[in-house]
Parts: C-alpha cells; structure tokens; sequence
C-alpha cells in the first residue's frame, strides 16, 4: 500500500490482500471527488415533475436489500425529521409480508439498488410495487442503466466497492429530504420538536 497513513489509519488494512488494499486506496482517494459531485444540484427543465403535480406525497417508502435497506432507513428517517412527510423504510424482500398492501396508485417508493448481487432482487420487488401503481425512483450506480426500465426517475453514484458505496447513496437522499422540506418554505435547520441532544429519559 503506498499511503502509509492509511494503514496507520485503518490497522486491519495490514491483514487483507493486496488487491484488497488497492480497493481501499483507491475509494479514500476518490471519496472526497465523489461526494464533491454529489452534492452539485442538477437542473431539471422548467415544468418538470418528480410526483405528479399540486398532489403533494402524504406517504413516501423507501426500500432496499442487505446495507441498503440501512440507507432506506436514514433516508426515510431524513425524510420524516425535516420534511414532516410520513416515510418508512422496508426490506425489500418482505413486502409480501403486508407492506405491499399499503401501496397505491402514486404512492412514491425510492428503491436503493448499491449492492450487485441484490441488483436483479431490488429490481424485481420494484416492479411489484409498480405494478401496483407505486411511481418509482432508482438509487444506484452508474453503469446499471437498465434501471430506468422500471424506475419513472434514477438517480446515480459512482461505482464503487459495495461496502463504500452505501456511504455515497445516503447523500442524494439526505439532499432529496432538505430539498423537499425547502419547497414546502419550512426551516431545515430548526425542525419541529427535535433536539440536538436528549437531556431526559
């Protein structure tokens, strides 16, 4: 590893394989480059509509698979604080189990797809919530374009290790939350009944 201070940094790096520590190199490398460009707004054309228009969400689900369900979660938490837009995060993988039935025509589900080999699975449980007449929005990598099949508005981060990229994919959602939150004219930095810390039990 040519960075010392990432050994010194990270002593478990010592213990993995060179390829591994190449991995690693190069995610503290980019990271920074990355999260730069993720935190630059894109323009959308005037008219655009991200729901359908003046029918504002009252419910919003997040779902994903493994660590992305762990981004669902934050991102749905965000969502809740400063927004005040009911959300819940869900493992993708059981929504059968009741979750599905909440499901309408324009219900807004945010589909957190990072990790390969849950990809095709995220996918699919996707698909199911559209055909229930969710409007869907992809979280993902790039590269994985095929996405744009099902979902109605993708979102991408650069591609990276699995185990990095959930601390890239929380980003886009933390900013859809302030985002959200501004255009209803509602102070982001001061929201209602939370504190910065708990001084009671």
């Amino acid at each position: 590893m040519k960075h010392k201070y990432l050994q010194d940094a990270l002593p478990f790096l010592k213990e993995v394989d060179k390829e591994r520590q190449r991995q690693f190199e190069f995610y503290f490398r980019n990271a920074p480059l990355w999260v730069m460009d993720l935190l630059q707004s894109e323009e959308l054309e005037p008219g655009t509509t991200f729901i359908r228009e003046n029918e504002p969400a009252d419910t919003i689900f997040f779902i994903g698979r493994g660590i992305d369900y762990a981004i669902s979660m934050e991102g749905s938490l965000k969502m809740k604080e400063i927004s005040y837009i009911h959300s819940e995060a869900y493992a993708a993988g059981e929504l059968k189990h009741g979750t599905i039935s909440l499901i309408e025509d324009g219900t807004l589900v945010i589909g957190v797809l990072t990790q390969p080999a849950l990809y095709e699975k995220t996918v699919s449980n996707m698909v199911e919530c559209k055909s229930r007449g969710a409007y869907l929005m992809g979280l993902t990598t790039f590269g994985n374009y095929n996405i744009e099949d099902t979902a109605d508005f993708t979102v991408y981060i650069p591609k990276t290790d699995p185990h990095f990229a959930t601390s890239l994919a929380v980003i886009p959602l933390q900013l859809l939350g302030y985002y959200v939150s501004v255009s209803k004219g509602l102070d982001v930095d001061k929201p209602r009944n939370l504190a910065k810390s708990v001084t009671v039990e």
